[in-house]
């Protein structure tokens, strides 16, 4: 399973394999392991060659470790909250021999004046805690609880980080939950973050919108496309054609 050294891997953890330009993670499953919601906004990203990119809530590093096979020559970030987490993103990046081009940074998305210059990159990434404090199960400030719930970070304060990170024209692609539409569109636009493209995803045919997948331009003209949706399962609850060629090695562009 793993033909690296052994230091890789501390007790409780596991190597698992992305399927993807021979990519593989490490990971605690005591922990918040990332999801199918990850992997959608990695492929959805629009990501260009030589691009500086800033993923906000990086947890395991997913999105970096994926969107290094999509482009060339990417300098990339991942900004992480908790230590124990963004040290084992480290790891990751190590194990894949990527640390020269992915840095992991143990801080807070509400410090980023403080961590970061302005302006400094082209793309923002972020897959953020989805839900207000009193809405749904919460416990405590675990790392399970600060990726699902607004614990220590809210919406608004993810849209101000990714604006002061990204000149005009910069992009910002963030996946969340559906219900929370309205509140994302009004915050991007007090932010000078202009939607560009929108694509919701649907479990599956006829079951309703569960997540959102958006781009949004620094300082662009008002003009919103809403892409096709794209379902997750078919009606036998395997993967549709498009989650299968993603897997694949295709793209959500």
């Amino acid at each position: 399973m793993n033909n690296r050294p052994p230091e890789f891997i501390e007790p409780g953890e596991r190597i698992d394999n992305l399927e993807r330009g021979g990519l593989r993670i490490i990971q605690n499953p005591s922990f918040f392991c990332f999801s199918l919601d990850a992997v959608l906004l990695a492929h959805f990203a629009p990501v260009q060659n030589y691009d500086r990119v800033m993923d906000l809530c990086t947890g395991s590093g997913i999105i970096p470790l994926l969107l290094s096979t999509r482009a060339k020559g990417l300098k990339q970030v991942g900004l992480e909250l908790c230590a124990e987490t963004a040290e084992r993103a480290g790891r990751s990046m190590r194990l894949n021999r990527l640390e020269e081009s992915i840095e992991v940074v143990n801080g807070d998305v509400r410090q980023v004046r403080q961590l970061f210059p302005t302006q400094r990159f082209n793309l923002v990434t972020v897959n953020p805690p989805y839900l207000p404090l009193g809405q749904g199960e919460t416990s405590g400030k675990d790392a399970r609880s600060m990726a699902r719930h607004e614990v220590t970070l809210t919406l608004a304060e993810v849209v101000r980080a990714a604006a002061y990170l990204l000149p005009t024209g910069g992009r910002l692609a963030m996946v969340h939950r559906a219900c929370r539409l309205a509140d994302i569109l009004i915050t991007l636009r007090e932010n000078r973050l202009e939607p560009k493209l929108l694509r919701f995803v649907h479990t599956k045919v006829q079951a309703p919108s569960s997540l959102v997948l958006l781009e949004a331009v620094r300082d662009a003209k008002p003009l919103l496309k809403v892409g096709v949706p794209i379902y997750i399962h078919k009606a036998d609850g395997t993967y549709t054609c498009e989650l299968q060629e993603l897997y694949a090695g295709g793209e959500l562009r």
